[in-house]
């Protein structure tokens, strides 16, 4: 059973950095693409950042330049590196992997971590 857990969420300034780590249980990054998603209040929920199996990685245009996906296959975990947080950043986060069994594929998503951005 895959299952993703994540951390590194909370209340943190503007122009602050946060990390959000997620780790995961019953498959690998390595061998599966995963992405980080999140969902402001009243918004739907956007995709802001991707990583293939391969290693090639997607930025949404909001986050680029200041965002950095990345994975540590040894740990099973990924990670998304925010810089120069934004209020407009304010958002539950989740990460995401699209993971295929001998049955079929699904999409398996993290519990939600919230992060705040505000003075």
């Amino acid at each position: 059973q895959v299952q993703l857990t994540e951390s590194g969420g909370g209340l943190v300034q503007p122009g602050g950095s946060l990390r959000l780590s997620c780790v995961a249980s019953g498959t690998t990054f390595s061998i599966n693409p995963s992405a980080w998603y999140r969902q402001a209040p009243g918004k739907q929920r956007e995709l802001i950042a991707s990583i293939t199996a391969s290693g090639r990685i997607n930025y949404a245009d909001s986050v680029k330049g200041r965002f950095t996906i990345s994975r540590d296959d040894a740990k099973s975990a990924a990670y998304l590196q925010m810089n120069s947080l934004k209020p407009e950043d304010t958002a539950v986060y989740q990460c995401n992997i699209y993971y295929c069994a001998p049955t079929g594929c699904s999409d398996y998503w993290g519990q939600g971590i919230q992060v705040t951005v505000s003075s």
